[in-house]
């Protein structure tokens, strides 16, 4: 009996890994990283935004002589200029220039007069640094007619703005299966944020309005927090406050399946041409590159700006899990279209807006504030890595791993509870004799919904 019961808890285990995030950071972590004696506590304090050497030459240059900047496939930064004397500074400065017939400001004005022309849901557009362009795509749910007046508007402002359309629907409305679910449906949690005194999950804001009760469970009856602060449309990111005001220990970790997670060591944001991960509850650890930024997303409930446009697939569930990189903070997941079969384009809320907006900072691991005598209320930077902008495309990597596993403690997060083998009865709901019986039928139930949404929702989506 105690080895099959040992077994049960094993599956539901990883069954909450690879789902993504019961509570926090994509299914925060507990204890210490691979190899460790100790834990390192997680850093409340406030974490340095990163910023890369394309971003700073861009902002030196100013947009009537630049155009962005991306990373080249062999990590180089490449920096987009109108003029020869902008290229030399470029160059001088150690990174490659691309002389491009339309600055910033241009490509800037294109996409406000997309934005004044009459909105046509199912439509997106983002700026291409590379190819100096602003791409236009429309969903299948667009019609012939707002198709053809929306081309003739793209027409009027230039050939620089390109029309594609795109099979599939853009939509924010992941809805799958676990980890966190209120009345707006199922989504999956990003990362685990505090201002000082309470701690919060950073997830997306279509995923339910500020007051939307979440539970751990769809019988409702094992709460996680309630959403105190949302935005959407507009942008896409929202507060869900924990129900006991703490996120427990291993909040620094986000989850990437097999019982694995990756330290989150800070945030910036992101380049085009860089390499990032993301986590989810549906499709677990998926990779790709950041296409464009800036993107505007025309979904059915609304228009959503200043978006992380990527080739990363999603899927339903996936909604608000976390984009990262080398253990970066990049952003949280709004919608798209496609999905992980056939691929397809995703969006994300960058979370450094997101976190100015809230006024809240990230919780980032005690390591990158200076090691085990980081305290997690001693408000240290954490160090400087390097992101993504500073080595090639392939060579990057989620982050350093940590196990997702069992701790002890008040200050354990509800995952970590769930699957203690010595505390399963209240989170699982387990009684007495019954607890083998009760396990395997939830664990058989779950992972029924799960493929049963993900099913009805990769056929509607795609």
């Amino acid at each position: 009996m105690r080895h099959v019961r040992r077994r049960i808890v094993r599956r539901v285990t990883r069954l909450a890994a690879v789902g993504g995030l019961l509570l926090g950071g994509a299914m925060v972590a507990q204890s210490a990283m691979a190899g460790e004696p100790g834990g390192q506590a997680p850093q409340r304090g406030a974490a340095r935004t990163l910023s890369a050497t394309g971003a700073d030459l861009v902002d030196r240059l100013g947009a009537a002589r630049t155009a962005g900047s991306w990373v080249g496939d062999d990590g180089r930064t490449v920096v987009a200029v109108t003029d020869a004397g902008a290229a030399e500074e470029v160059r001088r400065a150690g990174a490659e220039a691309k002389v491009v017939g339309h600055s910033m400001n241009e490509l800037k004005s294109a996409t406000s007069a997309l934005r004044s022309a009459p909105r046509v849901a199912g439509t997106a557009w983002a700026l291409d640094y590379r190819t100096n362009r602003v791409v236009v795509r429309g969903d299948s749910t667009v019609s012939a007619t707002d198709w053809a007046r929306l081309t003739r508007v793209a027409d009027g402002i230039g050939s620089f703005v390109r029309m594609e359309r795109t099979p599939g629907t853009f939509t924010p409305r992941l809805n799958g299966a676990q980890p966190i679910l209120s009345t707006g449906g199922r989504c999956s949690a990003g990362f685990n944020v505090t201002d000082g005194q309470r701690d919060f999950i950073l997830t997306a804001g279509h995923c339910g309005p500020a007051g939307a009760q979440w539970f751990a469970d769809n019988q409702g009856t094992r709460p996680v927090g309630r959403t105190v602060n949302s935005a959407f449309p507009g942008a896409d990111f929202s507060l869900v406050q924990y129900a006991n005001g703490a996120a427990g220990d291993g909040a620094d970790v986000v989850a990437i399946g097999n019982g694995n997670g990756v330290r989150i060591t800070g945030l910036a944001d992101p380049s085009v041409g860089q390499r990032v991960f993301r986590s989810g509850s549906t499709s677990g650890l998926r990779d790709g590159q950041v296409t464009a930024l800036d993107a505007t997303v025309n979904y059915p409930e609304g228009t959503v700006t200043g978006l992380i446009e990527t080739n990363v697939c999603a899927e339903p569930g996936d909604s608000g899990g976390p984009l990262f990189s080398d253990g970066i903070a990049l952003g949280v997941t709004s919608g798209g279209s496609g999905d992980c079969t056939t691929g397809g384009t995703t969006f994300f809320q960058p979370v450094t807006a997101a976190l100015t907006r809230l006024n809240v900072k990230l919780i980032v691991s005690a390591q990158a504030a200076g090691g085990a005598s980081a305290s997690p209320s001693s408000g240290a930077a954490p160090s400087a890595s390097p992101t993504q902008a500073a080595i090639a495309p392939g060579a990057a990597s989620p982050g350093s791993t940590a196990p997702v596993a069992g701790g002890t403690g008040t200050g354990r997060t509800l995952v970590a509870r769930l699957t203690d083998p010595g505390a399963v009865g209240p989170g699982l709901l387990v009684i007495a004799g019954s607890l083998v019986a009760l396990v395997a039928t939830r664990y058989l139930r779950a992972e029924r919904d799960r493929k049963a949404y993900q099913r009805y929702y990769s056929t509607t989506w795609s």
